[in-house]
């Protein structure tokens, strides 16, 4: 499949920054916005421009200046606030030959309230050994003034001692052109397609963060593929709110350079502040395309036409050709939902993007999305699909290849058998830096009868024909597929049925996208099915009556819905469901949680076969009503059902 650009005058580009200076020389470029950022105030939002001329100029910059301090190739930890800076950073820093690993800035004046941002630093700084750090002027002074100890994993104030011994580079001082007063040297002629051009962490939706290498050439294929897949070209306009330090949000920088596009960026929590901010951007800039995670989309629902003190604006959504949806599951009635709501501000159906992406490959894999043709997309078990597939393999090679397996034999399933998706293409990254048996069992996976490697994507999928089309349906994470003992005979049902089932049991007084479901043990025989709800703000304090029609509510609906008995039922505070920086729940890490005491309880509530009603003891001493199928813990009929409320 071909990737060369629109128009022959701009021929593709080995690796991405090389565009810039293609589009900054040209005089319909030169001025053209390349990045907006919007900010958004209490009263007013307010913009900052930054031009291909600009970007270009300013990135020649930066990488002189970075080339005064450090040496092709090595390793920079980036720890840029969000915004235009950390823009031309990451673009200087593949000028430059650089390997960038992008971190979110952890606040170092608050190492107890930031556990989770310290801990993936220091695994960050421990894992890449960094020779410098580039942050903004304000953070680097925070880092030398700060003598918090701060204590992960038993080791005291190791994280602010690694830090402390880091070159630090100011991101104010690379803008003029130096670094801490290096003298720029003869600009570098910029990184290779063979060079690693950036480190960035998988989810750890599933386990722990491992670090990815991707090279510059593969960045720039992956950046490609996505281009001619969405159909993007120079008047295409981008509103992304994604966090740009990895994934779709920093793929999405290099894809508006490759197309030659403008991106509006905001920040994610200008967004979660205030989600209609998403729509009113599209409206401003009249963007073309816009990605979101798909829980964007009820989150927006629920407080999107919120009033919040400012005047509204009518929107018009009109000008959408791709919506793209990110972070499977994607629910056909969600999106459905959605496009009902705003269908009246413009929003057609057949901008809805479902996309499938993962660090594996950079980001970008697949989307069904074909040019605005397809009005209403087939589902699969409630699911929309994220990409069409050809029929004859044979006859034409794809750019990225897909293919289904049987997760135990190794060989191709066929269409409509459930199977692990495995990928294949130039942006597949090169390994997990610092783990070699696990990039040889990831990266290097065979098929007999073919020379190429393949990732295994540790995702369920199934292909599906549906008239003319195949469709690949991502069923969800293999690691949190449910085997369940049912009848005698054992049954799969993926988390993300039965978390969607237990909010539909009281939408009212549950966070829609904070449950997690999980089993105690891998053993079905022995394992019960848990799920851990976050309450609403403000839900917390109804009395143990009320919490325990919310109990009975969800294990009515998942039964009704899935056919699945839940064992145990946890009620717990906002916030309190571990998930990662994008959004996606870590069921196994709430599971951990759970079973070492450590969650914070609101109340569970735990349940038997047994459906009677009666009055047991509680463990505080008082008598308590039972709620009806309340008994024994773990399935013991002899063992009466403990009740507890730490409200």
């Amino acid at each position: 499949m071909s990737t060369e650009n629109y128009d022959p005058c701009y021929p593709d580009q080995p690796v991405v920054h090389r565009y810039l200076p293609v589009w900054a020389k040209l005089p319909a470029f030169a001025a053209k916005p390349a990045f907006v950022w919007a900010d958004d105030g209490d009263t007013a939002m307010s913009y900052a421009t930054l031009t291909y001329s600009q970007l270009d100029a300013a990135v020649e910059r930066m990488s002189s200046g970075l080339l005064g301090a450090l040496r092709r190739a090595d390793t920079v930890l980036v720890l840029a606030s969000p915004g235009l800076r950390l823009v031309k950073l990451l673009f200087a820093c593949q000028r430059a030959g650089l390997t960038a690993v992008p971190i979110i800035p952890p606040d170092p004046s608050r190492p107890g309230a930031g556990g989770a941002a310290h801990s993936h630093l220091l695994r960050a700084v421990s894992q890449t050994r960094p020779r410098a750090a580039v942050a903004d002027a304000r953070y680097i002074d925070a880092i030398k003034k700060s003598n918090a100890v701060v204590d992960v994993a038993g080791e005291p104030d190791r994280l602010a001692a690694m830090l402390r011994s880091l070159r630090w580079l100011s991101v104010d001082e690379l803008e003029q052109g130096g670094a801490n007063g290096a003298a720029p040297v003869t600009p570098f002629v910029g990184g290779e397609p063979e060079d690693a051009y950036l480190i960035q962490y998988t989810s750890g939706a599933t386990g722990a963060q491992k670090p990815v290498v991707i090279t510059a050439g593969a960045a720039a294929h992956n950046a490609r593929a996505a281009r001619r897949a969405y159909e993007l070209h120079p008047g295409s306009v981008v509103v992304s709110w994604l966090p740009q330090y990895h994934d779709c949000g920093l793929m999405f920088l290099l894809l508006t350079v490759v197309a030659g596009s403008t991106c509006v960026l905001a920040s994610p929590d200008a967004f979660v502040r205030r989600p209609r901010l998403w729509l009113e951007l599209v409206t401003e800039f009249r963007a073309t395309c816009t990605p979101v995670p798909s829980f964007a989309l009820p989150l927006v629902l629920r407080r999107g036409r919120s009033p919040d003190g400012r005047r509204r604006r009518p929107l018009e959504l009109g000008s959408l050709e791709n919506l793209i949806l990110i972070n499977e599951p994607i629910y056909k009635s969600c999106v459905d939902e959605f496009v009902a709501e705003f269908r009246g501000d413009g929003l057609l159906p057949a901008s809805i993007s479902p996309s499938y992406g993962l660090a594996e490959n950079c980001t970008f894999v697949s989307t069904a999305w074909r040019s605005r043709r397809c009005v209403d997309l087939p589902s699969y078990k409630k699911l929309l699909p994220s990409a069409r597939l050809s029929f004859h393999m044979a006859d034409e090679e794809p750019e990225i290849e897909i293919i289904m397996v049987d997760e135990e034999t190794g060989e191709p399933v066929e269409d409509g058998v459930e199977g692990e998706i495995w990928v294949s293409s130039p942006s597949n990254a090169s390994g997990y830096l610092g783990h070699p048996s696990a990039t040889r069992e990831v990266f290097c996976a065979t098929l007999p009868g073919k020379g190429s490697c393949y990732v295994r994507t540790g995702d369920r999928g199934v292909v599906v024909v549906r008239g003319a089309e195949r469709y690949l349906y991502v069923v969800g994470r293999s690691a949190d597929v449910l085997a369940l003992d049912v009848d005698g005979g054992q049954r799969s049902v993926c988390a993300h049925y039965i978390e969607t089932a237990a909010f539909g049991g009281a939408p009212d007084r549950l966070r829609g996208g904070c449950i997690a479901a999980f089993a105690t043990s891998p053993v079905p025989s022995t394992s019960l099915v848990v799920v851990v709800a976050e309450l609403l703000k403000g839900s917390g304090g109804g009395g143990g009556g009320d919490h325990k029609d919310i109990c009975e509510g969800i294990k009515r609906a998942v039964w009704e819905e899935e056919g699945v008995r839940v064992g145990w039922i946890v009620l717990v505070d906002s916030g309190v469901v571990p998930k990662t920086t994008s959004g996606k729940l870590r069921r196994g890490a709430a599971r951990e949680k759970l079973l070492a005491g450590k969650l914070p309880i609101l109340l569970e509530a735990r349940y038997d076969g047994d459906e009677s009603s009666s009055s047991v003891p509680w463990d505080g001493g008082e008598e308590m009503e039972k709620c009806p199928g309340m008994d024994a813990a773990y399935g013991s009929a002899s063992r009466r059902l403990r009740l507890q409320s730490f409200l």
